[in-house]
């Protein structure tokens, strides 16, 4: 049985000296840390830890003028990396580029190529479950960073109209562009504890809000607009034609409630844009009138007092001679009165009237109605037409430009001047916004006397006998005019190829709607205005004027059907 050891005083005091060094070296180091170098250190661990990080905030949202969305942002995650910190095997490094739909040779090349640097994107805007399964992986140096995507619930429907953004969400096209900064959000900034592996562990403070970008509200009708793209796509495959545009006016308040081109795009998918499917044709491409003219010669003709409505003009044999110029028509018209003019479409009597009437007042009423000026919509790049002069007009000019050729238009621009017609004579402003006031600034242009008489004239051109019987929409009076244009090309004007137009109005005792078609390029088999243009107006214009419940006003039609409704007496 073995025996305890006493311990000597002089060890106990030894071991005790040596715990009571220990603890005070402990103290001594701990005041030391905390007291003299904790502010150095807490700049340390701050540098290594706490950081401020940008709070993304979302684009404002467009919408059509019922508040139906048309642009939307939603949000997504990013894929960057650090390749200071980056230290992954090349099994990680596929699994990573596997999901990003990278190869690992280029993203090993990306990574080496940039290794001074601290951000490196590899994958941006990422369907959320790719995002998710990234983050699993915990690969260090490889982070995730949200942001937002803009998509358009329209798709082509709408895309030459709203545009779209980049990568970065910055407009690039259409309104998209034109208001940039209203509906670009302001990121906001917090300071964050982040721990080792970059993740946020921690919210210290809110240094800035976030505002996101600001609501748009389009004067675009979602319904017509769907409404007119189908027709017009429809209508340039049937005819076989190089494109198309069609643009939708509410006269009254000169809001577009549609507008729609062809060849279109999807700006969801655009990884085989080209630049000619990006173009707004409808704003921002010119072509001659034709005989969509006609309408506004005949208006200042009865403005001059020279005129009246059933002033005889001779236009056999079908032929004028102007200088060495010969105009022609389709066929010898004989005599005809003003709407006879309209009617028949004769170039010869528009010439004859032309040349007859102070250019100076032809060229001011053509400029009131708004040809060779920008309609003021906002829309990047839009075209101002052409109209020249009148000083440099000799007699060939005075007598094409009657029945449009010599000047150029825009799908929009000829919209707006047919509203002039609608609105007894006086323009109003056009815009592709939701008006907020119900009365706008009008400019005079025609006496209202003068405009409602050659809406008469035109509803002769939609019935039997007319240029345009296909433009005729059942249960209301429309008043429009066909133009048929050949195009130009080097050293004049081609024989088969041609613009198709039809721009018309109704109702025509109240109009509310004005609509413009343009075909450019039909087919040599069909190709006048009446028969390509004037059934994709009469389809639009009949869905156009259901959608907004505007009563018919054609009371033949309404006389025959009362009968039937109320039966026998």
């Amino acid at each position: 049985m073995s025996r305890a050891v006493p311990i000597s005083r002089a060890r106990r005091v030894l071991l005790l000296g040596l715990l009571l060094s220990g603890f005070a070296l402990l103290a001594g180091r701990s005041a030391q840390l905390q007291l003299l170098d904790g502010e150095f250190l807490q700049g340390q661990a701050d540098a290594r830890h706490l950081r401020v990080v940008q709070v993304p905030a979302h684009r404002g949202m467009i919408t059509d003028r019922n508040g139906e969305p048309l642009a939307i942002s939603t949000p997504v995650e990013s894929v960057w990396a650090n390749p200071r910190e980056l230290v992954a095997s090349r099994t990680d490094l596929a699994r990573v580029a596997s999901l990003l739909d990278l190869r690992v040779d280029r993203m090993q090349r990306l990574l080496g190529q940039r290794k001074d640097r601290e951000f490196v994107y590899l994958r941006r805007h990422l369907a959320p479950d790719k995002a998710q399964r990234v983050a699993d992986l915990e690969i260090p140096g490889i982070y995730l960073q949200q942001e937002y995507r803009r998509y358009y619930p329209a798709g082509e429907v709408t895309s030459h109209l709203i545009g779209f953004t980049n990568i970065d969400d910055h407009g690039q096209e259409g309104l998209e562009l034109a208001y940039d900064n209203w509906l670009s959000g302001e990121p906001g900034a917090k300071r964050v504890v982040k721990d080792g592996r970059r993740h946020i562990v921690g919210n210290v403070e809110n240094i800035r809000s976030a505002h996101p970008g600001k609501a748009l509200a389009l004067s675009i009708d979602r319904r017509i607009q769907y409404l007119a793209y189908r027709e017009l796509k429809a209508a340039v495959k049937q005819h076989h034609a190089r494109s198309g545009s069609i643009v939708v006016l509410d006269s009254r308040s000169g809001e577009v409630l549609a507008l729609a081109n062809q060849p279109a795009y999807n700006p969801n998918n655009r990884r085989h844009l080209n630049a000619a499917s990006l173009r707004n044709r409808a704003i921002t491409d010119v072509f001659e009138p034709g005989s969509t003219m006609k309408p506004f010669v005949v208006a200042t003709a009865l403005e001059s007092g020279r005129y009246q409505p059933g002033t005889q003009i001779d236009t056999s044999p079908g032929l004028f001679q102007v200088g060495t110029y010969t105009i022609h028509d389709m066929h010898d018209y004989g005599v005809l009165d003003l709407t006879g003019v309209l009617r028949k479409s004769s170039n010869v009597a528009a010439s004859k009237i032309a040349l007859t009437l102070d250019p100076r007042q032809v060229w001011r009423d053509y400029s009131a109605a708004g040809f060779g000026v920008s309609t003021g919509s906002g829309f990047p790049g839009e075209a101002d037409g052409y109209l020249a002069d009148w000083r440099r007009w000799r007699d060939v000019e005075r007598a094409s430009l009657s029945y449009g050729y010599g000047l150029s238009v825009t799908c929009i621009q000829l919209a707006q001047a047919y509203s002039v017609l609608a609105n007894d004579g006086y323009r109003v402003p056009v815009t592709l916004l939701r008006r907020g006031r119900p009365t706008v600034e009008k400019q005079a242009v025609f006496a209202p006397a003068v405009a409602r008489t050659v809406r008469r004239m035109l509803e002769e051109v939609v019935k039997p006998g007319g240029t345009a019987p296909l433009a005729a929409v059942n249960g209301y009076r429309v008043a429009g005019k066909t133009g048929t244009v050949h195009k130009s090309e080097a050293g004049g004007y081609a024989k088969d190829r041609y613009v198709a137009v039809f721009a018309g109005l109704a109702p025509a005792s109240d109009p509310r709607l004005v609509t413009v078609v343009v075909i450019n390029e039909p087919s040599k088999d069909e190709h006048f205005g009446g028969q390509v243009a004037g059934p994709v107006f009469s389809r639009v214009m009949a869905g156009a004027l259901r959608l907004l419940n505007i009563s018919p006003d054609d009371v033949s039609l309404l006389q025959t059907r009362l009968p039937e409704a109320e039966g026998p007496a």
